[in-house]
C-alpha cells in the first residue's frame, strides 16, 4: 500500500519500521522541523527523521500544517493511507480527507481513556494496571477517531514510564500492521469511542514534580514511575534538590509522621508516607550530579532517622 507516514519520537520509529518491513511502499515521512538541543543549541534531528534517512524515504518538515503547503505535498504523494503515530502536530480536515482509505493514529493508550500527550505518563501516575495501543481513525478532535482495532497489555508494579513506553510502541507497531492488512481487505468495522468514559492526559509540567509526603507510598511510587524521565519526581534530602530516580515499596508499616526518615543506613533509606506506608527511596540524582544509590547518597550526606522531610515547593 502506497502510505505516507507521520511521527516524530522514538515511540513512533517502530511503526514505520513495521510498515517498511511488511513491504508497504512508503511514498513520504513528515516529521517535526530540527530543533536546537544541548548546550552547543546544535540542531538535532527527530528519531522518525533519521531513520528515514537511513532508508532512502523522502522527508518533510513542514513548520505549520494549515498554511495550504503540507496540504500541497500530500496530495502530490498521492497516498492510499496516511499512517500517524506521534507526530506532535493535529490535521486540519483537508489534509484528512486526501487520502482514499483515511488517516489512522497510533495512540498509546485504550481510547477513549487518556486522550491527549502522555498517555503512558498518566496511566502510571494514576496507579492503573493495565494500558495498550489503539489504532483508530484521525477527526478534527483530539483522539476521538472512531476505534479500529485495540491491544491490551499489564503494567508492572515496578514497571516505570521509559520501559512500558518501548512496550507500548513494539506493541502499537504489531498491532498497526495486522490492522492495515483487515483495512485492505475490508474485514474490519470501525467502533465508535464512548464519549462517558473518555479522559484527557495533558501534557507534563514540573509542577507535577515535588513529592507531597502525606500522600500513599503507592501514590508516591507511582510518582517516581510515571514522572520518567521528564520532568522527574523530586525531593529534598539534607538540603539536598533531588530527582528521585527509582523507588519501591517496603513492606512494613509506621505510625510515624508522613515524611519521617525510618532508615537511612548503607543498606538504603525508607521515609513513612501519608497512609502509614513506607517507600524505599533506591536510586536518585542530586542537582548537578550523576545518578547514584540512596545509600551511595548517604555516605555523604548522613540524615538521621527520625528527620522529617518536607515537600519541595
Amino acid at each position: 500500500m502506497r502510505i505516507v507516514f507521520m511521527g516524530t519520537p522514538d515511540f513512533a520509529v517502530p511503526s514505520l519500521r513495521a510498515l517498511v518491513d511488511a513491504g508497504h511502499e512508503i511514498c513520504g515521512v513528515f516529521t517535526q522541523p530540527d530543533k536546537p538541543k544541548d548546550r552547543g543549541m546544535k540542531l538535532q534531528q527527530s528519531p522518525v527523521k533519521e531513520y528515514a534517512l537511513s532508508i532512502g524515504a523522502k522527508v518533510y518538515q513542514p513548520s505549520k500544517m494549515r498554511d495550504g503547503e503540507a496540504l500541497s505535498i500530500v496530495r502530490e504523494l498521492e497516498p492510499e493511507l496516511v499512517v500517524v503515530a506521534a507526530y506532535g502536530k493535529l490535521l486540519p480536515p483537508d489534509i484528512l480527507a486526501v487520502p482514499r482509505l483515511g488517516c489512522i493514529n497510533v495512540h498509546s493508550s485504550l481510547l477513549p481513556k487518556y486522550r491527549g500527550a502522555a498517555p503512558i505518563n498518566w496511566a502510571i501516575l494514576n496507579g492503573e494496571d493495565r494500558t495498550g495501543v489503539t489504532i483508530m481513525y484521525m477527526a478534527e478532535g483530539m483522539d476521538t477517531g472512531d476505534i479500529l482495532s485495540q491491544a491490551a497489555i499489564p503494567i508492572d508494579l515496578d514497571e516505570d514510564a521509559l520501559r512500558l513506553f518501548g512496550r507500548l510502541a513494539e506493541l502499537g507497531a504489531e498491532l498497526l500492521v495486522e490492522t492495515i492488512g483487515r483495512l485492505e481487505a475490508g474485514t474490519i468495522e470501525a467502533v465508535p469511542q464512548d464519549e462517558s468514559r473518555s479522559s484527557h492526559a495533558p501534557m507534563l509540567s514540573r509542577e507535577l514534580s515535588p513529592m507531597d509526603w502525606s500522600r500513599t507510598a503507592r501514590q508516591l511510587h507511582d510518582q517516581v514511575r510515571g514522572l520518567r524521565p521528564w520532568p522527574g519526581a523530586a525531593a529534598v534530602l539534607n538540603g539536598a534538590r533531588c530527582k528521585i530516580l527509582r523507588t519501591a515499596l517496603a513492606a512494613e508499616t509506621t505510625k510515624e509522621v508522613p515524611g519521617t526518615v525510618v532508615q537511612a543506613d548503607k543498606k538504603g533509606m525508607k521515609v513513612a508516607c501519608g497512609d502509614g506506608g513506607v517507600l524505599e527511596l533506591l536510586e536518585l540524582q542530586p542537582d548537578g550530579k550523576k545518578a547514584m544509590t540512596a545509600a551511595a547518597f548517604l555516605m555523604g550526606r548522613p540524615i538521621p532517622v527520625g528527620t522529617v522531610l518536607t515537600k519541595q515547593e
